[in-house]
């Protein structure tokens, strides 16, 4: 499976814990983020993830950024594109479950690392539910 991982300043120990544990899974990893606390622009590292999601070069991304809503809503903006900003383990399984979601967002500044390695686990081990929740989906990207 192919993953995509971008990250803005606040992320890079965040995705250097998280690309560790992907690797030893053995999942194939793409990192656009930066891997230093200078301060960067997150629509930099966040276009691309998204653009491998939606063009089929990665079956799921992973974007981190302090609150995990500025990279959220950048990769939002990309078709066929659905990434749920993600705090708990709880709420990446559910954002998977129902709402299909092939990004999560990571917010930095509100989780621990071990708790970022978990909301990945989750979402990538959770499978969308399908039924009732297709239709949902389906009403989601404008046309």
């Amino acid at each position: 499976m192919k993953i995509s991982i971008g990250n803005d300043h606040a992320g890079p120990e965040y995705k250097k814990a998280i690309v560790e544990w992907l690797t030893a899974k053995g999942y194939e990893v793409t990192n656009y983020g930066t891997d230093t606390d200078a301060s960067v622009d997150y629509p930099d590292f966040g276009h691309p993830v998204a653009n491998d999601v939606s063009e089929g070069k990665a079956d799921f991304g992973i974007v981190i950024c302090g609150s995990g809503n500025g990279i959220a809503m950048t990769v939002n903006k990309h078709p066929k594109v659905r990434a749920g900003l993600c705090w708990t383990k709880e709420i990446a399984y559910l954002t998977r479950l129902h709402n299909d979601a092939n990004i999560v967002s990571i917010p930095a500044r509100f989780t621990s690392i071990h708790q970022a390695v978990e909301i990945v686990e989750t979402f990538l081990n959770t499978a969308f539910e399908g039924g009732r929740h297709q239709n949902r989906v389906n009403k989601i990207a404008c046309s």
